[in-house]
């Protein structure tokens, strides 16, 4: 099992159309939870332009989130005009493939993107799918994600000294 992300980077809006391209990226997986929105649920300052470029440039973008609160999830994507699929149970693969038929895609064309080894991560790279590993938005998680994280920080760390950075 493949636990490294084919990229690390500080925020979600640092992935642009040309870094997609570049990888031959056509669509975009996006998780919700500390990656788009802090623990308080407040979007992250920018979130509106940043996916009105992706999509501006053909980017085909859905929201895949483990959460089962729709309202949390339906305002987030109402927000950025973006499809989402609830209680997606990552890593499975189950949520992932669906997310690609919607946008109709093939896992290879697609990058997934989120906070999280264990769930984003994972679930990318069993599915074959470019996966992007961003910093969370912000420190406070709920309990069980708050448990994973050391164990993640030291598969970043891991990530990084392999990355000679």
């Amino acid at each position: 099992m493949d636990i490294y992300p084919d990229l690390y980077l500080d925020s979600v809006k640092n992935i642009n159309p040309e870094l997609l391209r570049k990888n031959n990226i056509k669509g975009l997986i996006i998780d919700v939870d500390n990656t788009l929105i802090d623990y308080d649920r407040n979007l992250i300052e920018g979130a509106e332009s940043w996916s009105k470029n992706l999509k501006d440039e053909g980017i085909r973008c859905i929201i895949l989130s483990n959460s089962n609160k729709k309202d949390k999830v339906e305002k987030v994507a109402n927000t950025l005009d973006m499809p989402y699929i609830l209680f997606a149970k990552k890593p499975l693969k189950s949520g992932f493939l669906r997310a690609c038929e919607l946008i109709k895609l093939r896992p290879e064309e697609v990058a997934a993107v989120g906070d999280q080894i264990f769930t984003d991560v994972i679930g990318a790279n069993r599915c074959n799918m470019f996966s992007i590993l961003v910093k969370q938005v912000a420190k406070k998680d709920i309990f069980i994600t708050w448990v994973k994280r050391p164990i993640e920080n030291f598969i970043i760390k891991r990530y990084l000294e392999k990355k000679g950075k």
